[in-house]
Parts: structure tokens; sequence; C-alpha cells
């Protein structure tokens, strides 16, 4: 059938010019169809190789650079954003490269180029005009101004109102400073080589002198240990400029003097460790403490690198026991520490009853705590048996300690075990730890603020001991040292010989008292699971020193006492 459509065809064709014509037209037809087909489906995509600028603004000329994208623009088109450029924009087009002006209502968004072959893959462009620019703060107007101060003359303790601009909505790490009652230099060379100003103490939070803080007004307690001259706000936009303030002592005036500066090293020693392999192992290594007396304790060096290092008691390591070297690691750290004599000018007669009894401070420091538990009944009748009915708090603390002198024997040789300090009541001797921390709490018991400190003794050839001591609390005059132990006879060579140990021990203090802790430090477990050691009288008061993770079988742990590098 198909031969015979076919001869049909061919007979048409001899006899008919028309359809010969016909024929030849569709024929060309097929052929034109066909080759666009072709070429439709040979010719390439259009590609974006790069843009510039890719950040530009309105009546900017972009310039994109790729291929395929024909040798003139014909239909083909560029799109910002969803929007197509309009032809009287471009300047060139050709298959390598296209270039235009920015509309001006140019958008960020994507860029891309469409031809008759498809849609290029995009690129990004960003409009310069709708991205935000850091503005530069002047300083002028951020750093703190002080405009107005609610005294002009203070007492220790006493709450002054700072009036100004730019304290910030809250205080952070931001300090206010006092003149420091200390005759010193402004500054001083370091062993280190670097200088530290300490003609500036900082009102102290652990001290809670810090009532309030907003971007307008400061609420803060004249700290222990400022004297008349200047106070300042440091943030972290700068500090204010000074202003004079005049600080009075109706009870007396402490003198700080003869500074020492020390070079001491802490160290611990970990190894013979059995653990899985993500075991950890923490420790917390006492920072010497900051205070009036020891106003300066700056790291000097820390090795291996610490977990945590601005924590305000502790040097925080944290390490994977399975990537210590070999089978031991030390743990170490080197700090430069200042610490003064005291030489108290009190006036007994002038010290009042504490007006001040519902406020943090005070409840702080009369309460029971961890160290200085005040439950048991044995402390109650003790302190009536030796103060009776005596209120005034200088009388009441002088009363005690004269007790201590006449009743307990001190030794050198510190108590281990589960001992108690309230053993000394029974025992009538006890270590320098028992001592202090007695008397500590007998104060506490009597209202009186007190807390214990502990740290190390420096004797001669830089020998250090563990020692403990208490610091107490008079209102308008500040924190008292008393030292019951050094009093009590408890052997100690001073570098300068003092005539009656008795009496300079009660409110005087040499600089050979390097504190770490003053009161307890409370540490919190990071995991319930974890296993602790507490260490029990030792140079520092804290709940934790090391902490393992509960995959640890086994490590040993070797705490040195601190050590003395140099006494400048």
């Amino acid at each position: 059938m198909n031969q015979s459509i076919f001869s049909s065809y061919k007979n048409l064709l001899k006899k008919s010019p028309m359809i010969r014509t016909v024929s030849w037209v569709f024929l060309l037809l097929c052929i034109i169809f066909l080759f666009r087909a072709v070429s439709h489906n040979v010719k390439r995509r259009p590609e974006i190789q790069g843009i510039n600028p890719l950040i530009g603004a309105p009546g900017d000329v972009m310039e994109i650079t790729g291929s395929g994208f024909g040798s003139s623009r014909g239909t083909s088109y560029v799109e910002i954003a969803g929007s197509k450029i309009t032809s009287s924009a471009y300047k060139t087009w050709t298959d390598t490269k296209i270039s235009f002006v920015l509309p001006s209502n140019v958008q960020d968004g994507l860029v891309m180029v469409g031809t008759s072959a498809g849609v290029s893959e995009p690129a990004f462009f960003a409009n310069e005009v709708g991205i935000p620019v850091a503005v530069r703060m002047d300083p002028g107007s951020s750093v703190p101004v002080i405009a107005s101060v609610s005294a002009e003359s203070a007492v220790t303790g006493q709450v002054i109102t700072i009036s100004g601009s730019n304290f910030g909505s809250a205080r952070g790490m931001s300090e206010v400073y006092f003149t420091a009652n200390r005759d010193e230099a402004v500054s001083f060379a370091e062993p280190n080589g670097s200088e530290k100003n300490t003609a500036f103490i900082a009102a102290s939070e652990a001290d809670f002198d810090y009532i309030s803080w907003n971007d307008s007004e400061i609420q803060v307690k004249v700290p222990d240990g400022a004297a008349t001259g200047s106070y300042y706000i440091e943030t972290n936009h700068g500090s204010s400029g000074t202003k004079k303030i005049n600080i009075t002592y109706p009870c007396g005036k402490k003198q700080y003097e003869n500074k020492r500066t020390y070079v001491i090293q802490v160290a611990a020693d970990i190894s013979n460790h059995v653990a899985a392999q993500e075991s950890t192992i923490t420790l917390y290594v006492p920072k010497p403490a900051v205070s009036s007396f020891q106003p300066y304790g700056e790291l000097n060096e820390v090795y291996p690198d610490p977990f945590i290092a601005d924590d305000p008691f502790d040097m925080i390591h944290k390490k994977q026991l399975n990537q210590m070297p070999g089978s031991k690691e030390r743990f170490s750290q080197t700090y430069v520490v200042s610490a003064y004599n005291i030489r108290n000018g009190i006036n007994p007669l002038k010290v009042k009853a504490y007006r001040e009894k519902s406020g943090a401070f005070y409840n702080r420091y009369t309460a029971s705590d961890s160290c200085v538990q005040l439950e048991n009944s044995a402390l109650q009748l003790l302190l009536d048996s030796i103060a009776g009915k005596e209120k005034n708090p200088y009388k009441e603390a002088k009363l005690i300690y004269d007790y201590f002198l006449k009743n307990y024997k001190v030794s050198g040789k510190v108590r281990t075990g589960d001992v108690s300090f309230y053993d000394l009541i029974r025992r009538k001797e006890g270590d320098a730890y028992d001592f202090a921390v007695l008397f500590t709490a007998l104060c506490r018991k009597a209202g009186i603020p007190a807390v214990p400190v502990a740290g190390i003794l420096v004797q001669e050839q830089s020998a250090v001991t563990p020692h403990w001591w208490t610091e107490i609390y008079f209102e308008d005059y500040g924190w008292f040292p008393v030292d019951v132990a050094l009093a009590c006879g408890l052997e100690f060579k001073q570098f300068r010989p003092i005539e009656n140990v008795q009496d300079f021990y009660f409110g005087n203090l040499d600089c050979q008292h390097i504190a770490f802790s003053r009161g307890f430090h409370q540490i919190k477990q990071s995991s319930l699971n974890s296993k602790i050691v507490f260490r029990p009288r030792t140079y520092a008061l804290q709940s934790i020193w090391e902490e393992a993770g509960d995959a640890t079988s086994s490590y040993s742990s070797l705490w040195n006492n601190p050590i003395i590098l140099g006494i400048y």
C-alpha cells in the first residue's frame, strides 16, 4: 500500500508543476525547522564567572564577565533581585562581558543572565545603601562623667551616692576607685618589668560595697583602706575624671607601711591515672586574695593554659586524663603579690555598737557557714562566760582575745583527720586553724562581723607554712586583723623583731602574712556523679580542690605548699 501511495505521488510530481513547488517549499521548511532545533540545543547556557562591584550603589556601572551571553543582547536580559534591567541601562553586551548602569531602585539579591538558551546560575549583589555601618562612638559621649556626690566628706563604710552619666545600666566589671591609704608613689616597677598603680583602691564586692548601679547614679560604700584624695569611675568605655572626697576616721586611722613584694608559685602534680578515654579532672587552684593590706596579686605565668582564668577565687584547670603527656603532669601558676604591715590607730573609746544590722554585709559575716559553724551550744556558753553582758564590740573582741592568751596552748603541728575546731574548748590546745576559726566563731556569735583568713607565713630563707588568722570589722573603722595563734606563742620569726607579740597581733599585722582566701569559698560540683576531693586545714578555705569524672578509676595528686621565688 505504501508503495502505491509513493508511485501516485511520484506521478503527480511529473504531471503537476504546482505539486512540485509545494513539495520543495515543504522540504525547505522542514530543513529550516530542523536546523533551528539543532542549533537551539547546541547553544550554550550563559555562565557568570564574576560581577563587579559585589557591593555597589545606584548609578554605579556593573560589569558581568563569563560566557554564553551571545554576541548581542537581542531578547536576552540581566535580572537583579527579580527585576530586569531596562534596555536603556545597557552599555555593552558581548558573549563574555555585559556592562550596564545600576538603576535607582536596585535591591540586594541574586544576579542572573537570561538568554534563549536558559538562565545562568546566580551571583549575589548587595546595595551598600542598605548595609548597616558601625558608628564610631564619640568617646566624649560614652566615658563616665561624674556630676555630683551626695557627701564630700565620709567615713569608712558610709554609703555615698554618685550622680552623673554613662555609668552603664548595670555594673558588670566596672569599678569605683578611691585614693588608697598608703604613703607611696603612684606606681612602682614589678619584678616582671610592669608597672602597677597602687595609689587607688577599688570598692570591694566581697564587702558588699556596691549597693546599686544604673546609668546615672551609683550608690557605693567608702571601702576599707580609702583615704582623703580622689575617686573616679572606670567602665569598659574608659575612666571618668577624678573628684575630691574627704575621708575622716572617727575611730582612728590605720597605717599601711613597709610593703613587700613576693613572687609566689603554686603547683599541683597529677600522676598514675587510670581512667576511661573521655574522663576529665578539674583542679581548683586558689589565687592570692586581694584586700586593703594585700592590694596586688597579679598572675605572672601559668601552665598549662587554664580552663577558666578569670574566676575571682581560683585558677581552674580542666583536662582529659588520657591527654596528659607521660604518667605525670604539673599544673602551676606564678603570682606577683604585694603585702603591707598594718599598724592600727584605733581609739577603743570611739568604737560604737553596730547601727546597720539588716544589710547583706552584717548578715554574711555574723552567720554560720560550712567553716564557721555556730550551732554548737558550747559556743554560747563559752561566750557568756568570757564576755558576760558586755555589748561594746571592741571590748568584747578584746575579752575573747585575752581569754585565748590565758587559757589555750597553740601547737605548731597541724591536726589531721576528722577533727573539729570545737576540740580546742575541751582540749585547751590546738593548731592555728583551731585558734582562728574558734575566735571567728565567738566573734560572730557576739554579733561582731568576722572572717577567717587562710594563707601562708613567709619566714627566713623564703620558707613558708600554711597559716590562719581572723579579721573583725568595726563600723567607721574597717577591718581589724587578729592573729591569736601568733599572740599565743606559735613559733615564727619576723623580718623585723616585734617587742610584744601579744599586744601587736590584736589589730596589727606584719607583711609576712600572705592571704589566699578570706572566708570560706563554696564551690559547686560540675556533675552530680563526679568524685571530689576536699583538702582541710590548708592554705585556702574552699569546698572542692579536685573533681574527677565518674569514669576515673584512680589517680594520684600532690598539692605543694606555695613557694617563694623572690622577695623584693
